[in-house]
């Protein structure tokens, strides 16, 4: 009998697509048919808490609120002294109203834990810079590309928030991660692991070719931008966090659970 085919859950972002690209295209040994699910962060979000999806890249936010998957090692994408960039237009200093990009990202969390009391409204990430500049907001909370073309739109930075954890916690900062549910069983999930690291490995040894890849997914970058955002995020802990990794999520998620924004205070790692 034919396995069904194992849905995987990304975002049509450079360094998602950078990462899964060797698995998409049949560069590993993984022989279980799957099927991509592309979608913005925030509904793989929504997703992964109601237990939808096999695998998925997820906000780390999302693993203190549900217990239903396994983290893995490989796959993360942390920054590392830099971060989600709250923007405003020159002259702002304490922003009434931020546009965040998703109840559920990690980002999101960080500004609760950097400026508690914050408001804020849930604006697409993809609308937040011209929420910021038309004055909709008073200031705007970016991930993806628009943290490197902010300055194009006429606005400053207020606050980093990887520079930020940085200085709080002297750690990297844990993103986005990937899971598997764990009902599929721990083998599996050591399975999708090793794939996705010999994914990252084969971008590695062919990064022309996998760069132009990502590159359709850049949404305005030049290809010298979209090299650039891929590095910030596809970096020395993404092939294996480590000892490292593992206590910049658990930090995050202990801290979240200690102001009573988390349900969860730990993840169990493959």
């Amino acid at each position: 009998m034919e396995r069904r085919a194992l849905v995987i859950g990304h975002s049509p972002d450079p360094d998602d697509a950078y990462m899964f690209y060797g698995l998409k295209a049949g560069k590993t040994s993984f022989s279980r048919p799957i099927a991509e699910f592309l979608a913005d962060i925030e509904t793989l979000n929504r997703l992964v808490l109601a237990g939808r999806l096999d695998v998925s890249a997820v906000s780390a936010h999302v693993l203190g609120l549900t217990d239903r998957y396994y983290v893995l090692t490989v796959g993360a994408s942390m920054g590392i002294g830099y971060g989600p960039v709250l923007v405003g237009r020159e002259g702002t200093e304490r922003p009434s109203l931020v546009a965040v990009p998703g109840r559920y990202t990690t980002a999101a969390l960080l500004l609760k834990l950097a400026l508690p009391g914050a408001a804020t409204v849930e604006v697409p990430f993809d609308r937040i810079l011209d929420a910021v500049a038309l004055g909709v907001v008073d200031a705007g909370l970016l991930i993806h590309e628009a943290q490197l073309t902010y300055r194009r739109h006429g606005l400053v930075k207020l606050l980093d928030l990887g520079e930020w954890w940085e200085r709080e916690t002297r750690l990297p900062l844990p993103l986005g991660l990937d899971v598997v549910r764990k009902d599929l069983g721990m083998d599996l999930a050591v399975e999708v692991r090793d794939a996705l690291r010999e994914s990252l490995r084969y971008a590695e040894l062919h990064r022309e070719e996998v760069l132009k890849y990502a590159h359709g997914f850049a949404r305005g970058l030049t290809p010298r931008d979209t090299e650039r955002f891929v590095d910030m995020y596809v970096n020395r802990l993404t092939l294996d966090m480590g000892h490292e990794g593992k206590r910049a999520v658990e930090r995050l998620l202990q801290w979240g659970h200690d102001e009573g924004l988390l349900k969860y205070g730990e993840a169990e790692f493959v």
